[in-house]
């Protein structure tokens, strides 16, 4: 059985990653600022002439004179605190997937951007040292998410959550 308040934080916490690509869209940098810690950590994985293109939009610096925003996302998944969201930039010929970390309080305190990257999410199981109370963690070795929207030629790189 589901508990509410958990299907209540999944669905809080996906509202967030859409409200947060809607501000994006319409450059609405005081939405922004609510969404995003000031000191937002920033992760790139991809080729290094589009590494530039998601952080001056999430600061409302973007000199593009474009109407066109590259990242509208095709789908977003939810997994505790980190959500998934996925999509294709036409224009550029990029396929994109952002992991964005959120707190309990509902602030996004970690991107990490991948372009041209295919994604595989797997899932870490907790270990707990048998003489104290330190924990260390391991990939449970299997698939919980993989991208979807790029094909086979496109290099891949496991995220563990």
């Amino acid at each position: 059985m589901v508990v509410p308040e958990i299907i209540e934080e999944k669905e809080r916490n996906k509202r967030i990653i859409r409200d947060l690509y809607k501000a994006i869209i319409s450059k609405d940098a005081d939405k922004l600022h609510l969404l995003l810690a000031p000191n937002l950590e920033w992760w790139f994985h991809g080729p290094q002439r589009h590494r530039h293109h998601l952080i001056p939009l999430l600061t409302c610096t973007s000199s593009s004179a474009s109407s066109s925003n590259p990242f509208v996302p095709h789908l977003i998944e939810e997994f505790g605190l980190v959500i998934i969201a996925e999509g294709y930039d036409k224009v550029n010929n990029v396929w994109w997937v952002h992991a964005w970390t959120i707190t309990v309080d509902g602030v996004i305190t970690q991107i990490r951007e991948y372009l041209n990257t295919s994604v595989i999410v797997t899932k870490l199981r907790k270990h707990l040292d048998a003489d104290d109370d330190d924990a260390c963690y391991s990939s449970m070795g299997h698939c919980v998410w993989k991208s979807k929207l790029v094909d086979d030629s496109v290099p891949g790189i496991i995220l563990a959550i």
